[in-house]
């Protein structure tokens, strides 16, 4: 007769204690996120990405099935390490994003500046002129 117990094997312990792991991680991120949007510390249109990043690495790290199954088509037979993979490869192209958004704005940042120049020699020789007469 059975007892109804279900017997944990090491394997499975440290799935579970990898999960729980990511998933507190997960969760810690969405909180950071959400505190830091709401203190006007970063824009609603980058804390998105990061929510999306995060909500979808808390999904996979509760739901075993899918974890399994994206793992068997990966090729990989530790489904934890899929999930690894997946939140490496997630963060690589949200960083990608951001130095993208960061050279256009380093490309605007030097535009802006030399507007200003050319503002700034305008306006002295404007000045020069009328302080001369």
């Amino acid at each position: 007769m059975s007892c109804g117990c279900r017997v944990f094997d090491k394997e499975t312990y440290l799935m579970d204690r990898l999960l729980n792991f990511t998933t507190g991680m997960s969760v810690l991120l969405i909180a950071l996120v959400l505190t830091s949007l709401r203190r006007s510390h970063i824009r609603v249109e980058y804390s998105v990405s990061w929510l999306v990043a995060s909500l979808a690495i808390l999904v996979l790290s509760r739901s075993r099935w899918a974890l399994e199954a994206i793992a068997a088509a990966l090729g990989i037979t530790y489904p934890p390490m899929a999930l690894m993979l997946l939140a490496g490869c997630v963060f690589v192209v949200i960083f990608y994003r951001f130095s993208v958004i960061i050279s256009k704005l380093k490309d605007d940042n030097i535009a802006l500046a030399q507007r200003v120049a050319i503002l700034e020699y305008h306006l002295q020789s404007m000045h020069g002129r009328s302080g001369g007469t």
